[in-house]
């Protein structure tokens, strides 16, 4: 998932260190976040958007998860299958 996090952590003047302590993460989860290897839970990132004073959508990009769209095709498969559904007789 593209994210802010590393603009905004350099722009407050936080290490990922710093940082993962404040949302009680290692700095090695900060570097995966940054890199958009790892989706936070949505409590991470609400904490995380805390510490910046920024809404969640302001640091985290959920238009580019590619999370977002497998659940989205999941959601459309199980349409066309519920869809193509014959009634019982």
């Amino acid at each position: 998932m593209k994210n802010h996090i590393r603009l905004l952590r350099r722009e407050k003047g936080l290490s990922q260190q710093a940082l993962g302590e404040r949302v009680g993460v290692s700095r090695q989860t900060i570097s995966a976040l940054e890199a958009g290897r790892y989706e936070p839970s949505i409590w991470l990132a609400h904490d995380i958007a805390r510490v910046f004073g920024l809404p969640i959508e302001a640091v985290f990009l959920f238009a580019e998860s590619f999370r977002k769209s497998r659940a989205e095709s999941s959601r459309t498969g199980i349409q066309r299958q519920q869809g193509e559904r014959k009634p019982l007789l």
